[in-house]
């Protein structure tokens, strides 16, 4: 489904990622994992659109994507659940879950589309008529997935879904990032939290100065002695 290769990005001339090259296939989980500052949102970014290739390509369901514009990805089925959330905090949940449709026309598969998410999450069906920046951090996370869902991605990238949300709540948005990867939804997910990225995920890549320094299953990589010491401390 989504193929990088050899990409390569920076920032006014400080080179963010050097030699970033993975694989996601059709309906896999995939972790990009390690440590803060080493790309691993840079190279979401650089998915999206919302930062340019120096070079290296990206190819999405066949077709070279990494000269296109962001906002001509999204239709394809590219939807970036970014790092921080991004909400609009004065509008409400329905507000914001509506403007995650904004690439889709049809009223009626819109709200149709709102009630699937209400029904997923059910916390948001609670909370559909309050402002969004008043929810708690985990809450608030729920509502970011489903709203990049709205947009009906083929692949959905989650950028440290559990960035600044309490404990319980993690658990709770890893559950749920399996529910919808059972739908059929592709998922390429950044995370800190290695133990519990790779602990979901079907396939990973470890992250480091702005390369990919191993790759295997996630269990495999869990469970590598090499991850244990320099990530997990064991």
């Amino acid at each position: 489904m989504l193929t990088i290769s050899n990409l390569r990005v920076s920032y006014d001339d400080v080179l963010a990622i050097s030699d970033v090259s993975l694989t996601v296939e059709p309906g896999k989980i995939v972790a990009l994992v390690g440590g803060n500052g080493n790309g691993k949102s840079t190279t979401l970014r650089a998915v999206a659109g919302l930062n340019a290739a120096d070079a290296g390509t990206i190819t999405f369901n066949g077709e070279p994507i990494h000269k296109m514009p962001a906002h001509r990805r999204v239709p394809l089925g590219l939807s970036l659940v970014p790092e921080g959330r991004r909400l609009f905090p004065k509008l409400t949940v329905l507000r914001n879950l509506e403007l995650g449709a904004y690439t889709r026309d049809d009223k009626h598969e819109v709200a149709a589309g709102i009630g699937q998410m209400l029904d997923l999450f059910p916390i948001l069906k609670e909370r559909a008529t309050q402002l969004a920046g008043t929810m708690s951090g985990g809450e608030q996370q729920m509502l970011a997935i489903a709203r990049g869902l709205m947009a009906r991605p083929k692949l959905l990238m989650l950028d440290e879904p559990s960035w600044g949300i309490a404990p319980k709540f993690v658990t709770k948005v890893l559950d749920v990032i399996q529910q919808v990867n059972e739908t059929g939804v592709s998922i390429l997910l950044v995370e800190q939290n290695l133990q519990k990225a790779l602990n979901i995920a079907d396939y990973g890549y470890v992250i480091q100065t702005g390369r990919i320094v191993m790759e295997g299953a996630g269990q495999t990589l869990l469970h590598d002695e090499r991850v244990k010491k320099a990530y997990l401390g064991l």
